[in-house]
């Protein structure tokens, strides 16, 4: 698929980006290398390949998922002009 001039125009105007006319020539040009690699990376037969999290083979280290903290609630909503249920209430903006 070959990039046109028309194409880099409106890929700039989209990502908010000012091209010189010089230069969109030479976008037009890479933007379309960088395509035809993608479209080499998409030919590829990949059944059977696992996907890959990460180059060394090493799991994650997780933390343990254990409350660590007290529960503060009635401390912090202390100072809240309104709370019902535990939550905090406030004015309508949006009608």
């Amino acid at each position: 698929m070959a990039i046109d001039i028309e194409a880099v125009d409106k890929i700039a105007h989209l990502a908010r980006l000012t091209i010189h006319d010089q230069d969109k020539a030479k976008y037009a040009q890479e933007l379309t290398k960088i395509l035809a690699i993608a479209d080499e990376l998409l030919q590829i037969n990949t059944t059977g390949v696992e996907p890959l999290m990460s180059t060394l083979e090493v799991g994650q280290r997780l933390r343990p998922d254990v409350i660590t903290e007290t529960n503060q609630r009635d401390l912090l909503q202390a100072c809240a002009p309104k709370i019902e249920s535990g939550l905090y209430l406030v004015p309508q903006v949006i009608e």
